[in-house]
């Protein structure tokens, strides 16, 4: 499987980088400042399956990848990264978007007063053509999945209930569709579970969210 490929940057220069999945809350690099704002032309949809993260080659979980929508935004937050540390930053990202993942240019505009207009960042997309492709299927069905999955970094749950939660934390004024709609469905499942528990039946995570 191919790992995620970025244009050349000089490392003379700071680098913008766009975060609209688990970057939102989960960062994990030095960076300067960061803005929160939005992509147009973007949605954010739980249609990348994760073999590394969140799930296993065997049982796949689901993270998010950015779909072509005309008329959508997508709302995330830009991190500017100085160039001393772009170049160790970049390779970070590259293994951690191993999967899948390829970096796009794409205009960004800040959502904060007397900030520049918009600006250039670099952002990981899955598009379908990667092997780990999943596409949509029922809501139902892809937060039973979330709720399956689990891998080396964690539960699948944690990962989808993290976003949405990071998400109204930033963007409190948004209503991502998608997003609440399956964070809705995770906690019915979740509901069911922890009846299904107290039957005897064995517990499968022991997350903050799970348990």
């Amino acid at each position: 499987m191919s790992g995620a490929q970025m244009d050349v940057v000089p490392n003379t220069e700071p680098v913008w980088l766009f975060g609209y999945g688990s970057l939102i809350w989960k960062v994990n690099f030095p960076y300067q400042e960061k803005v929160v704002g939005y992509v147009c032309g973007f949605s954010r949809r739980f249609w990348q399956g994760s073999t590394d993260h969140r799930g296993t080659p065997k049982a796949p979980g689901r993270v998010v990848t950015l779909v072509q929508s005309k008329e959508d935004r997508t709302w995330g937050i830009a991190y500017k990264v100085k160039p001393q540390d772009v170049s160790e930053t970049m390779a970070y990202l590259d293994k951690r978007e191993i999967d899948g993942y390829k970096t796009h240019q794409v205009e960004f505009f800040p959502a904060i007063p007397n900030h520049q207009p918009t600006m250039k960042v670099l952002v990981y997309i899955a598009t379908e053509t990667n092997p780990s492709y999943l596409g949509p299927t029922e809501m139902g069905a892809l937060a039973q999945q979330i709720v399956n999955s689990r891998g080396p970094s964690g539960c699948n749950v944690e990962y989808a209930m993290e976003l949405a939660k990071g998400m109204r934390g930033i963007a409190p004024h948004i209503q991502d569709t998608h997003l609440c709609e399956l964070e809705a469905k995770i906690k019915e499942l979740l509901q069911k579970r922890k009846l299904d528990e107290t039957d005897g039946k064995e517990k499968l995570c022991a997350c903050s969210y799970c348990s």
